[in-house]
């Protein structure tokens, strides 16, 4: 990861970012990272994601799935209110004006810049009440070996948080592929609680993802 020890000039900022260096500064004698929209950062290997993930669960067993998918839902809330205020900041508008796939591009690309994936977001199905999202490159998942189960409770969670602001509506997600599954990349669904727990009945018996999407627009 190439970081750079010059300040952030607020003026030149970049609405989307292209590059690690225009988001990450390492702080002066610190461990810490500085984020371009403020805030701090920690930079963490492999080792550290399988050490919390097998640490939780040695703690309290399948609840770890729970409590992960909780720290990423407040996170997510908390994100996307930070983010609205910072459009508004930027551009001068409310962020519900602006076209939702720049402005979702926009909320992503320095979560992207931090390492945490490439995402595509579908909302065709949104009038049928669910959005999709398909991910590569899983900080979670590439870190852990092939379990054949879903492993990225914390993303579920991040994205229902921040999709759930959006829609200002309660959303809950689950994460019906997984990269820890074999698959190339891993795909949530969001959506209601009682569409989630059908989902999640359906991943239980076999279903495969697309398997699963289908019984929906049935």
């Amino acid at each position: 990861m190439s970081l750079i020890e010059e300040g952030f000039n607020a003026e030149a900022r970049k609405h989307n970012y292209f590059s690690t260096s225009d988001y990450l500064r390492r702080k002066t004698n610190d461990t810490a990272l500085e984020l371009g929209y403020g805030g701090v950062g920690m930079m963490c290997n492999e080792d550290f994601i399988v050490g919390l993930q097998e640490g939780l669960e040695a703690e309290v067993g399948e609840a770890s799935a729970l409590i992960m998918y909780q720290c990423g839902l407040e996170w997510g809330k908390l994100d996307m209110q930070r983010f609205e205020e910072r459009i508004q900041k930027e551009f001068g508008r409310p962020m519900r004006s602006m076209n939702v796939h720049f402005m979702l591009e926009t909320w992503w690309w320095p979560l992207s810049a931090a390492g945490w994936g490439s995402w595509h977001v579908d909302m065709n199905r949104i009038r049928q009440g669910y959005i999709v999202v398909d991910l590569n490159e899983s900080a979670v998942a590439k870190s852990l070996d092939i379990l054949g189960k879903p492993v990225c409770h914390l993303y579920a969670g991040l994205l229902a948080g921040s999709m759930g602001s959006l829609v200002r509506n309660e959303l809950s997600g689950i994460e019906i592929q997984c990269y820890a599954m074999g698959e190339d990349r891993c795909r949530f669904l969001l959506g209601s609680q009682k569409r989630v727990d059908a989902a999640e009945f359906w991943l239980n018996e076999g279903a495969q993802a697309n398997e699963i999407l289908s019984k929906f627009e049935s």
